[in-house]
């Protein structure tokens, strides 16, 4: 397989270090091409791999649909990756039509709030843009699977997974992240792109329900308090904006009636992002001028806070993403967490990428292989849940990327405390809840 990643970043980074590393035992990638939007950017990857044929630097503008196709075409790709923001999607997933090669991203088309009422009535939701375009890449023979990181991606492939082979019967799926990752020399600090961030938790949160279909409800509502394995411990989260939620209830059932993404983000970064809004930073839809330059207050907020892509040495800590379902299973009630927790210290050592990065990166990479040997084929515009998810659960162990079921605690639970171990997720094995 011959791919384009558009986007050299963290991510972008990430996603050619884990290649790199994992592709000697297997030769299913041809070659990688990384581009960005700064040389500078795709050259320091190109050169930290060592391997400038297979992993060759070059320029694109993410905005330029004519560059891509361009650029697609002088190495013959096979597959187009966005590693960029989803501001940059809908352009960057027509080049790929256009071009006529198949497409990922790792997170859906941006939502637009409801003009009237956001806080309880969708408007244009995460996805519409590409899901809607289903049929064009079908008829062209052509397959556009969108939604692959690890939130949305890897948590979806989860709730599949859950719904194939854990429950009978499904009540509540709920996507459940969090970490106790400390940045040295920085109260607060984003972890992940900031602009992405900005956009996503202060945007309404997106529910869904059986009998009410997708509504939104107020920023940060709904707190709860979660366990997070690893040594992270009890977790406060909140309703935030997720693809997940537009995504498992058109693939997953057994009687699903609900389906919500929460984030531990933390009083103090809530309260910043609070702060953010009241000041007008978050906005991406107006200029500011700055010396000869014309930014947005979001653009500008990025370059002032401390870039993500820097600050890995810096970061101590662990961070957890996962599924949380609900249901039934023998006719008892059950509920489990299948997650994934990443280290950062071992990220750094492993792969010079810090662990939100680190995390991010896997499945694509995973699904990459699984695509590139033929073990997942469709066509049209997918979701990671409209695959089967044993071959992704089978490399996750290869690629020293452990999951683990937490069974929490329930009738089924104490069936199994009275006659059997529960089978782990991978060799990580089950950590029981308190």
């Amino acid at each position: 397989m011959k791919v384009l990643v558009i986007g050299a970043g963290g991510v972008g980074e990430a996603i050619a270090t884990i290649a790199h590393r994992r592709d000697p035992h297997s030769r299913w990638l041809r070659q990688m091409v990384l581009a960005d939007s700064e040389l500078e950017n795709s050259r320091y990857v190109s050169e930290k791999l060592k391997d400038p044929v297979r992993f060759p630097a070059e320029r694109v503008d993410a905005r330029d649909k004519g560059e891509i196709v361009a650029l697609a075409g002088k190495y013959d790709v096979d597959l187009i990756l966005n590693g960029c923001d989803p501001l940059y999607n809908e352009n960057i997933f027509d080049a790929a039509f256009e071009y006529g090669c198949n497409y990922m991203d790792l997170a859906l088309s941006l939502s637009k709030p409801h003009p009237e009422d956001p806080f309880h009535k969708p408007y244009v939701k995460l996805g519409d843009y590409q899901l809607e375009r289903h049929r064009q890449w079908k008829d062209k023979g052509l397959l556009a699977l969108v939604g692959a990181g690890v939130e949305p991606g890897m948590a979806d492939i989860f709730a599949r997974y859950a719904e194939k082979h854990l429950f009978d019967e499904i009540e509540e799926i709920g996507i459940r992240e969090g970490n106790n990752l400390t940045v040295e020399g920085h109260e607060i600090a984003f972890g992940f792109s900031i602009w992405t961030t900005i956009e996503e938790c202060l945007n309404p949160p997106v529910i869904w329900e059986r009998d009410r279909g997708w509504y939104t409800t107020e920023l940060f509502s709904d707190p709860e308090v979660f366990y997070l394995p690893g040594g992270i411990g009890d977790t406060e989260m909140v309703n935030v904006e997720h693809e997940e939620v537009l995504l498992i209830p058109r693939y997953i059932d057994k009687g699903l009636r609900k389906v919500t993404f929460k984030f531990g983000l933390g009083r103090k970064f809530i309260a910043a992002l609070k702060n953010l809004r009241a000041l007008n930073l978050d906005r991406a839809d107006t200029q500011i001028r700055v010396g000869n330059m014309s930014i947005t207050p979001r653009e500008f907020l990025t370059k002032a806070a401390p870039d993500p892509n820097e600050i890995g040495h810096l970061m101590r800590g662990k961070t957890c993403a996962g599924t949380w379902i609900k249901g039934r299973k023998d006719g008892l009630t059950r509920q489990i967490y299948l997650f994934q927790v990443a280290d950062n210290q071992d990220c750094m050592q492993k792969l010079d990428c810090q662990a939100v990065f680190a995390q991010t990166a896997f499945t694509p990479v995973i699904i990459l292989e699984l695509l590139a040997t033929g073990v997942w084929k469709n066509l049209g515009v997918c979701p990671p849940e409209s695959f089967d998810p044993d071959p992704f659960i089978q490399l996750m162990d290869a690629y020293e990327f452990p999951g683990g079921l937490e069974e929490m605690e329930s009738e089924y639970l104490d069936l199994e405390r009275r006659t059997r171990f529960t089978l782990p997720l991978t060799k990580q094995g089950p950590i029981l809840a308190r």
